[in-house]
């Protein structure tokens, strides 16, 4: 028994609905958080500044000298008790929850000279940031921020200002707290307020809105998307129901467009005929490309089967049909043998057209201009490769020149790769130095050489960045870590067979993922005079 999946379609009336109520809460949660943080700020703000006011009042009625007194001698006078009496009073009519007097002292506690719900001399540890009261005391200012604390006492704001006496001294200081509740309260009945008019607000905004999208966007569009479906399943015949949408606006430009395509659909259908056999005959044009490309190449192995001196394989993986990488190997003289690995800029035909040029015109200016300098090679062909190279395209390139008897070699890197190099039973290990410009950048470059020598048994492995940027699915690049890790996997491979467990290599690291760059490489083995050791 089959079993099929059943999937709620929601059409775009629902879509819009459900949008502009998604829409509507969210707009309402914003304003109500935004607006609880600001109007708290500024309710917390005009409660502590109301305090102020009050102890202002305070200090203009109190005799500060008196205080001084008191903070000496704590003891009760007349004056005291009329003060005690008009503190409290205050302290009623302002609907503060405490007025105090106190002398704060270093191990953070507080002798209070006045308190409502105490007595003189009492000592009570300071909640307050501490930091803030004794600056207040020490240097007979205001404190800069608002004294919000939880304490036993309450959840509280202090206004806290120094009381000097006819001397200029801070004897003291008074405190007027106001209740925390308060300025919640204040503040719930905001949002209250704020959200309920809101989701009025919003709420009709949202029916007006969802009516008017209605009307004039998603009936004209579903209009649209009938007609699209019936011109699809009468293979491409237009009713022309489109003229009907009369909006005056972007939707009847839009159903006069898919008007017109449909019509211009049913007329190019059969240039899409003639345009797949055309693609059919390119694509067969490209095949016999490629063929062409490759056997420029050298594709037979091993090329110099008469010569046990050492052994060269390389291979080239076209992304596309015709690539813009090359190798290439051939001797100078008798004693010198040429590699070249490049990598031309761009890919397919025209790239591998100025490969084709490249490959050329390193080639003959190696055997015939007189030089075993692969700087000096590279600096002619880069100057001929810059005339009339209007599409700006350029070649990276390793060319390096061995000397058979000796094994000692001369390489120019023009912003390739850094080749690998295997040393006797050693491991794979990258040569580094510093690279050349990519020839064909610029006219007159001046190529830098690396001298290095090869013994018996070393081997020279070079590629182009196609090896090292193959990409898996999750857009991890191959590296330069896995290619030394493919390298010695099997340091013991005959040259052959070591560049292709580097390509079986990459491509099981790449799976099913395209491949967006030629992958080319090249190994030579260095076995050193083998005559004297047969004969």
């Amino acid at each position: 028994m089959s079993k099929h999946k059943f999937k709620i379609r929601w059409g775009l009336n629902k879509k819009s609905l459900l949008t502009i109520i998604i829409f509507t809460l969210l707009v309402v949660a914003m304003m109500s958080v935004g607006g609880s943080l600001f109007f708290d700020k500024a309710i917390e703000e005009l409660y502590n500044e109301r305090g102020y006011v009050v102890a202002n009042i305070i200090l203009e009625q109190i005799d500060h000298d008196k205080i001084a007194g008191y903070a000496k001698t704590w003891k009760e006078d007349n004056y005291y008790r009329e003060m005690s009496d008009y503190l409290k009073t205050i302290q009623e009519c302002s609907e503060a929850a405490y007025i105090y007097i106190g002398v704060p002292h270093e191990d953070k506690t507080i002798t209070y000279i006045y308190d409502s719900g105490s007595y003189m001399g009492f000592v009570d540890p300071i909640s307050a940031p501490f930091d803030e009261i004794w600056r207040s005391y020490s240097e007979g200012v205001r404190p800069e921020s608002y004294l919000v604390r939880k304490s036993q006492y309450g959840y509280l704001t202090s206004s806290c200002l120094p009381i000097k006496d006819s001397a200029g001294e801070t004897v003291a200081l008074l405190f007027v707290d106001t209740d925390m509740k308060i300025i919640l309260s204040t503040l719930r009945r905001y949002v209250f307020n704020m959200m309920t008019m809101a989701v009025i607000l919003l709420g009709i905004f949202s029916i007006l809105h969802w009516y008017f999208t209605n009307k004039g966007l998603i009936k004209p569009l579903r209009l649209i998307e009938k007609n699209v479906m019936n011109f699809a399943l009468n293979n491409a015949q237009n009713d022309n129901t489109l003229v009907d949408i009369r909006s005056n606006d972007e939707l009847e430009e839009l159903a006069a467009s898919i008007n017109k395509m449909e019509n211009d659909i049913a007329f190019y259908i059969n240039d899409i005929r003639l345009i797949t056999a055309e693609k059919e005959r390119i694509g067969a044009e490209l095949d016999v490309a490629r063929r062409i490309q490759a056997d420029m190449l050298p594709g037979l192995f091993p090329p110099y089967p008469d010569r046990k001196e050492f052994d060269i394989y390389a291979s080239m993986t076209p992304a596309k049909e015709v690539g813009g990488d090359f190798y290439d190997f051939f001797f100078v003289d008798e004693d010198h043998i040429a590699m070249v690995i490049a990598d031309v800029s761009g890919k397919g035909v025209p790239a591998a057209l100025f490969m084709v040029i490249a490959k050329t015109l390193i080639k003959y200016r190696t055997i015939t201009g007189g030089t075993l300098s692969p700087a000096e090679i590279l600096a002619d062909v880069n100057n001929r490769l810059c005339e009339r190279n209007e599409e700006g395209f350029f070649v990276t390139v390793w060319l390096g020149i061995v000397q058979i008897s000796t094994g000692k070699g001369v390489a120019a890197n023009a912003g390739h790769e850094h080749p690998v190099i295997k040393r006797g039973d050693g491991e794979y290990r990258y040569s580094i130095y510093k690279h050349s410009p990519a020839v064909a950048a610029m006219e007159n470059i001046a190529f830098k050489e690396h001298e290095f020598g090869l013994a018996p048994g070393d081997r020279l492995f070079v590629y182009t960045d196609g090896v090292l940027e193959a990409t898996n699915s999750d857009t991890v690049l191959f590296g330069d870590e896995r290619l030394l890790a493919a390298l010695n996997a099997h340091p013991d491979y005959d040259t052959e067979n070591l560049l292709k467990n580097v390509k079986t290599e990459i491509d099981l690291f790449v799976g099913a993922a395209p491949q967006f760059d030629d992958i080319t490489m090249l190994e030579f083995r260095y076995y050193g005079d083998r005559s004297s050791s047969e004969s």
